[in-house]
């Protein structure tokens, strides 16, 4: 009877170490690697897209205390980035206006003059 006891207990554990070496050897194929790397890159991404739109919900919640505050304390309006970018003097905005013209090789930066502007 004990003979047959460990003969039982042999089988069992002889399966159970067979599955478990049988899954760890397809954990290490190639496929399953790239598989586990995929779903770890897709996980991160997600993180860091949920981290992202955390941090701007701050922003914007943080900008408009700001713009309470200031508008509060000074009485005056804070401008849209379209105004505060607009020239005063010819009612244009300041990045269309250096599109537009020309730059001089007396005005152009050290590096732009390198480089041939």
């Amino acid at each position: 009877m004990r003979r047959l006891f460990w003969l039982g207990v042999g089988l069992a554990a002889g399966a159970y170490l067979t599955r478990r070496a049988t899954g760890a050897a397809q954990q290490l194929t190639p496929a399953s690697i790239g598989a586990n790397l995929a779903d770890g890159l897709r996980e991160l991404g997600a993180g860091l897209g949920a981290f992202g739109a955390e941090v701007r919900a701050g922003m914007t919640a943080r900008e408009q205390e700001l713009t309470a505050l200031l508008e509060r304390r000074t009485g005056a309006g804070v401008p849209t980035l379209g105004e505060a970018l607009r020239d005063p003097v010819g009612e244009q905005p300041i990045a269309s206006r250096s599109e537009s013209s020309s730059m001089s090789p007396s005005i152009a930066s050290p590096r732009a003059r390198r480089a041939g502007a």
